[in-house]
């Protein structure tokens, strides 16, 4: 090992106490400083945090911003997800590539700029776009591209992309930021200004069983998607053995097509922050987490001087707003690109230092989560709600929405549309409704949910409402057209399902790739009616026998567009000729024969001939 390379290593890993827990935030860091973490830095972490080697490599390896090969000194991450797509992605990469004479995967030979692509980035209203380093860019175009390709050549300086701020608090100084936050439609409960430290008073002057009591009566649901009662579920970390207990925010939004969390985090984190205090005094905890997507780290300046500022206002540390023995603090861990760390075990494991696998279960994270601690994970919007709850009252809070599904609901809404954007609208909304909203006028197809949602049909659908009981969703809503191939939009998603799959277990690693590739053969016009029933029954198979919500959910796809769509599907197949299968390449099959024996092969000749 260099000298100065191990002089790095050690610095880096000496500033974070040398704590293998700390290990994404190590890695993080040696990679900014050498540009990637090569071998040696490999071993120089294991040493200094008396980790396994394997262990580090394995982090290493398993977060798509992390790298053992050496990357320029600008990383540009071009967002490939389907809207981009359809907004013209294909076109920037090729500009891309073009001024900068490389491909996707490779770094320009002066060692400056590595050219990547990354599934969405969490811009789809604005796209299509990209991450140049942290700096986001949105509504690129080929011109664009070329003019930011020759800027970083000229200067190396991302930051400096940036000529007009987006709108709110992305034009703050420590956002500065070309993003905007799109808010179509302000409801009342997200968008509306937080009465600095009021929630928490309110709930300091009640015990912390009255608190839980008062989720509980707003019937509050988790609003990533899946729908958990929040009251219950810090009344079981509540009830949980342990002396320290955890309050996580799941702010790694990285569903295609969702966006809402990053409007949350940019204009109103206070609120996030203070629904996370008040859990801390319901479940009694004393330590916070925000696991931060790696995307959104141009937010990160900016969210810690408002955890700073609420610490100099009492309403985090110690003896929070006077009350004796209430200590609370929060600190952000930074994701480095995957989305499978979107589910609440895997985001654990990420923050523990290790790869985001997710945990077999039970125990549950409120019985054991964090290093073997109860832990309370909740969503950005979740915790946005908890203190407008605490302000106003539960009855106020279940008075909007249905008796099951209470509240308001915030929607990330993109593709064939004239308005994309944020809407907060009362659960049980008619997706009819939401559509008009934001100018849908010709939908063919609806994605409820991104991928691991469901795709629905115009217009037979269209009367069904945004609900748990009904067409549940953590906040995506993309429309499409029908100009749009929805088999193209099957396969993109398909894609990320397999690209995202952290391998642990079979059915989601393998199944999903065979799912793919039968996919393609159908796409490709040489399918067979078989291939339906196939791809139903392995469908049925991975979402019942993986390990966690991206397996249970990567068959949805082609499963609720088979059910939805399924004339699409019957007319690329039919049954094959000749007594082979329409998938059966005999060209292929008998090439290397005849490369061999120099001639066209007579099976060939007879299947063509006939």
């Amino acid at each position: 090992m260099s000298e100065a390379l191990g002089r790095v290593v050690r610095e880096v890993c000496g500033s974070l106490n040398n704590d293998p827990t700390r290990m994404m935030d190590i890695v993080r860091g040696v990679q900014q400083k050498l540009g990637c973490v090569n071998e040696e830095a490999i071993d120089g972490i294991a040493h200094w945090t008396g980790a396994q080697r394997v262990e580090v490599a394995g982090v290493v390896d398993f977060y798509s911003f992390f790298s053992r090969e050496k990357q320029g000194k600008v990383v540009i991450r071009l967002c490939d997800d389907i809207i981009d797509r359809f907004s013209g992605y294909g076109a920037v990469r090729e500009a891309f590539e073009s001024e900068l004479g490389i491909t996707i995967g490779q770094t320009t030979p002066d060692g400056l700029i590595t050219l990547e692509r990354t599934p969405c980035i969490g811009m789809c209203d604005q796209a299509p776009g990209a991450l140049v380093n942290e700096v986001p860019v949105t509504h690129l175009s080929t011109d664009k591209a070329r003019r930011i390709v020759r800027e970083l050549r000229t200067h190396g300086d991302p930051k400096k992309l940036v000529k007009r701020v987006g709108d709110g608090n992305n034009a703050h100084p420590l956002i500065h930021s070309m993003v905007e936050n799109n808010v179509r439609l302000e409801g009342p409960v997200i968008f509306t200004p937080e009465r600095r430290g009021e929630a928490i008073t309110k709930a300091l002057a009640m015990t912390p069983a009255e608190v839980i009591r008062a989720i509980k009566t707003s019937r509050l649901r988790g609003r990533g998607g899946a729908g958990f009662p929040v009251g219950m579920k810090w009344e079981f970390a509540r009830a949980a053995r342990g002396d320290r207990k955890l309050i996580f925010c799941n702010a790694d939004e990285g569903e295609p097509g969702t966006f809402k969390d990053r409007v949350i985090l940019t204009e109103r984190a206070d609120r996030v922050f203070a629904g996370m205090t008040i859990a801390a005094y319901a479940v009694g905890a004393r330590e916070g987490i925000v696991y931060l997507r790696g995307e959104y780290a141009y937010l990160l300046a900016y969210l810690e001087d408002v955890l700073e500022r609420r610490r100099k206002d009492g309403l985090l540390g110690h003896n929070i707003m006077g009350r004796h023995g209430f200590d609370f603090d929060v600190r952000i861990q930074l994701g480095a690109g995957s989305y499978v760390c979107g589910e609440e075990t895997a985001l654990l494991s990420s923050c523990e230092g290790k790869p985001g696998e997710p945990k077999t279960r039970p125990p549950f994270p409120v019985q054991r989560g964090y290093l073997g601690c109860p832990s309370v994970v909740n969503n950005v919007e979740t915790l946005a709600c908890v203190t407008k709850i605490l302000e106003e009252g539960a009855a106020s809070f279940a008075a909007y929405g249905t008796q099951a599904s209470s509240g308001t609901k915030l929607l990330s809404i993109s593709g064939d549309c004239m308005r994309p954007g944020i809407y907060e609208v009362p659960m049980g909304i008619a997706l009819r409704d939401v559509l008009d909203l934001c100018g849908a006028d010709e939908p063919a197809a609806v994605q409820v949910g991104g991928p691991s949602g469901r795709m629905v049909v115009a217009p037979d659908d269209f009367d069904r409402v945004i609900c748990y009981d009904d067409l549940a969703t953590g906040g995506a809503i993309m429309v499409f057209g029908p100009e749009r191939d929805l088999l193209d939009v099957v396969a993109a998603f398909m894609d990320f399902f397999v690209e995202e799959s952290c391998g642990y277990c079979t059915p989601c690693r393998v199944g999903n790739v065979l799912m793919r590739e039968r996919l393609e053969v159908i796409r490709q016009g040489r399918g067979e009616p078989g291939d339906l029933q196939y791809l139903e029954e392995l469908g049925a198979m991975v979402k019942a026998t993986s390990r966690c919500g991206l397996g249970q959910m990567s068959p949805n796809p082609i499963t609720t567009t088979l059910k939805s769509f399924r004339p699409i599907y019957e007319a690329r197949v039919s049954p094959g000729a000749h007594g082979f299968r329409r998938s059966f390449d005999l060209g292929q099959a008998v090439s290397q024969a005849e490369r061999i024996a120099g001639r066209e092969s007579v099976h060939r000749q007879e299947v063509t001939h006939e």
